[in-house]
């Protein structure tokens, strides 16, 4: 079954909406999950696969997604079972149903397990694009406004300003929450010097100066010290990495 039209989307009028939108694509059919876990790539996204539902719940609870997209004809639980199991986990977390089943039914079904849009395949690459930046862009206005990030037993409260790992409250500086929340939004994966000021600090970073490295070491003090698990990792040469490993 021929899955997409393959066509250019890359245009400045279709740059994805977000440098760091993660998303986790569930997917039985490798070819096609690959297919659009590179599309996605191709359009500054991070895309992680899970190809039934007991491997997308462990990297649901691993990682912190921005987008679900889930095939209802999948290993295990199956599509259904899995949405209703997301939605209930993380409520504030959009998903957008891909499948061939396309009758009044069981789009009907999608929406009721909580799905927040349907696509039915074949598809093309670039409506599939425009539902994922409108389901995040959606998602954006009311996760600001009182939602959390969770990455292990660390929790963000984006509403309150407030920061706790397991029953312990932290206190932070509004510049060590602003870089713990980039963090907690971007697990697993190697952020550089200038990826962080960028992103904390709106600037070019300053190789003169060590002021990322600063406040990481403080938030580390603050999150990490006394624990044997640690949060906040070190990729010598690269930057850090968060995670709870």
């Amino acid at each position: 079954m021929e899955l997409l039209k393959t066509q250019e989307v890359r245009s400045s009028s279709e740059i994805f909406y977000s440098l760091f939108m993660k998303i986790l694509i569930v997917e039985d059919e490798p070819k096609v999950a690959l297919f659009i876990k590179k599309g996605l790539e191709e359009n500054y996204c991070d895309a992680d696969m899970a190809y039934d539902s007991v491997s997308a719940e462990k990297l649901a609870r691993q990682y912190n997604y921005d987008l679900f997209i889930l095939d209802i004809i999948i290993p295990g639980s199956g599509g259904l079972v899995l949405c209703k199991k997301l939605k209930s986990l993380y409520p504030a977390i959009p998903v957008l149903m891909l499948t061939a089943l396309g009758t009044t039914e069981d789009k009907l079904a999608g929406f009721d397990a909580g799905a927040n849009d349907y696509l039915v395949k074949p598809f093309e690459f670039r409506e599939l694009l425009a539902r994922v930046r409108v389901l995040i862009k959606t998602a954006e206005k009311s996760y600001e406004t009182g939602s959390k990030l969770v990455v292990g037993e660390l929790e963000l409260d984006l509403d309150k300003k407030t920061v706790r790992r397991g029953d312990t409250q932290i206190d932070l500086t509004a510049r060590e929450f602003s870089l713990l929340e980039y963090f907690m939004r971007n697990p697993g994966r190697v952020l550089s010097r200038n990826d962080i000021a960028e992103k904390v600090w709106d600037t070019s970073f300053n190789f003169s100066t060590n002021v990322v490295d600063v406040y990481v070491n403080f938030l580390r003090k603050k999150i990490d010290r006394g624990y044997d698990k640690k949060f906040i990792h070190t990729r010598v040469g690269f930057g850090y990495i968060f995670g709870d490993y």
